[in-house]
């Protein structure tokens, strides 16, 4: 990170050049001033990331000049120099503000070593906040990007909730956005200017989960040579947010209810109870009925943690809010990659329609991620696509459509193939796709496809498509012989 100028502040011209020319050979960019009131007109214009000034200047003194710095820039370190060191001087200027008091003459190593410290404080003090930028920078209310009727309520949700400290789960499928929902409900809440920590819960062995949640006292166990502060305790004031927590074991579930309850809990090892006031957001992509009922998953933390339930829909019953998420990672993608990709062509937005998507948002982030990689013209065509094969297979209750060896639609193009042909092919994704979304029901698909039953039914009949496991409301049972 490239170092700001620091400011050199002295009436004597020797000792300005002599200053200079000790600082220039180590690298740093020097400023210079000959009184406090050039120093404060140059602080004013220009940044700096260190004031070296004389205790005794005409006009305004140094030590008056550190009060002035101090009350317009808190943040601005100032070392005293002095020619007339005392103890009692060195106390009133570290009182006063100044990080560092040096009694003339002074060797330069003395010098450089106290100007290195600054450095070192003020990058330290840039990559925190730029840190903190680029954290805050995922979690606004605009990302969760949607026309469907379930993502405007969802919105609408977070902002009801967020200025709330309501404890939050978030239950839906990976990649529907859960970790945007938690980050824009601490963005939009009373807490944002404090801490917001995240935990996967999956990610960490079960045996250490607890020593980084709680912290752990010296000694607790082998290895504990020192006393850690819990992610709770780093959390205090702020949010914590609990990913995957339907993966967390029954003991811990246990603690963590009784934090719950009124924010104590006890390091590892330890036996003093400690407090924190911090808001709670937990999410899971597991099934949570399933889990209570084989045991997996506590019922009465299930309730504790219900305050506000947040539900995001799966990408497959968002319709065409696949197409506006796509254009996002489009621009997303392009601007990163540096390419001049304007666009998707028709083919391949019906390919992107007709995916079941079980990987959700992150999936299709992913193939617009790589489909911006590989595509050599100025849209995105359907051989820059996956062909969604293993992705369709991955989707639970699939339909047992016969395979046959036929190109995919995101292959059609690649593909020496008559426009017939391709259409046809076209027409059985969409098909079999909507059939997905709706569960193999038969009456659901036509509306979505804006076909009658006995026109979807026909359809099916003339692709040879098989209709193991698709529902006709009509008859309630599977409606395979309508199609054979």
């Amino acid at each position: 990170m490239k170092l700001p100028p620091l400011l050199v502040v002295d009436d004597e011209k020797n000792m300005r050049l002599t200053l200079e020319t000790v600082l220039r050979d180590e690298g740093y960019e020097v400023r210079l001033a000959e009184s406090a009131e050039a120093g404060l007109k140059l602080i004013a214009s220009e940044e700096v990331f260190l004031v070296i000034t004389d205790a005794r200047l005409g006009g305004m003194s140094g030590y008056e000049f550190l009060k002035e710095v101090t009350r317009r820039n808190p943040n601005l370190p100032v070392l005293i120099i002095t020619a007339y060191a005392t103890p009692k001087l060195a106390v009133e200027a570290i009182k006063n503000g100044a990080v560092d008091y040096l009694g003339k003459p002074f060797e330069p190593g003395e010098l450089l070593h106290a100007v290195s410290r600054c450095a070192e404080r003020y990058q330290l003090l840039a990559e925190n906040a730029a840190l903190k930028a680029r954290a805050g920078e995922p979690y606004k209310l605009d990302h969760l990007i949607g026309e469907a009727q379930k993502v405007k309520e969802l919105r609408q949700l977070v902002q009801t909730v967020a200025p709330t400290d309501a404890t939050v789960l978030i239950l839906g499928e990976s990649g529907t956005g859960k970790e945007l929902i938690a980050g824009a409900i601490h963005g939009l809440s009373k807490r944002v200017g404090k801490t917001y920590v995240r935990l996967n819960c999956a990610a960490i062995p079960e045996t250490l989960l607890e020593s980084e949640l709680f912290g752990y006292e010296r000694g607790a166990f082998t290895g504990a040579h020192r006393t850690k502060r819990g992610l709770v305790e780093e959390a205090d004031g702020g949010t914590i947010f609990l990913d995957e927590i339907g993966d967390m074991s029954r003991p811990l579930q246990a603690k963590l209810l009784r934090f719950l309850e009124d924010g104590s809990f006890t390091r590892v090892g330890g036996t003093q109870e400690l407090r924190v006031n911090v808001r709670l957001i937990a999410a899971t992509n597991r099934n949570i009925v399933e889990a209570i009922q084989k045991g997996e998953f506590r019922e009465d933390l299930f309730h504790r943690l219900n305050v506000m339930q947040f539900r995001p829909p799966p990408l497959r019953e968002r319709g065409n809010d696949i197409l506006l998420l796509a254009q996002f990672f489009l621009r997303q993608f392009t601007l990163r990659l540096g390419k001049s990709i304007t666009g998707i062509t028709p083919a391949a937005q019906s390919a992107l329609l007709a995916h079941s998507w079980p990987g959700n948002v992150r999936e299709l982030r992913n193939v617009l991620e790589r489909a911006v990689i590989l595509e050599t013209s100025d849209v995105i065509r359907p051989t820059s696509l996956p062909d969604f094969e293993i992705e369709s297979r991955l989707r639970n209750g699939e339909l047992n459509a016969a395979p046959v060896n036929r190109p995919t639609a995101a292959q059609v193009g690649s593909t020496p193939i008559s426009l017939s042909e391709a259409l046809v092919q076209f027409e059985r994704e969409l098909i079999l796709a909507a059939l997905q979304r709706c569960g193999g029901n038969l009456s659901r698909a036509a509306q979505q496809l804006d076909l009658s039953r006995h026109a979807l039914r026909y359809r099916m009949s003339r692709l040879d498509l098989k209709a193991d496991g698709v529902v006709d409301d009509d008859s309630d049972s599977p409606a395979v012989s309508s199609v054979r």
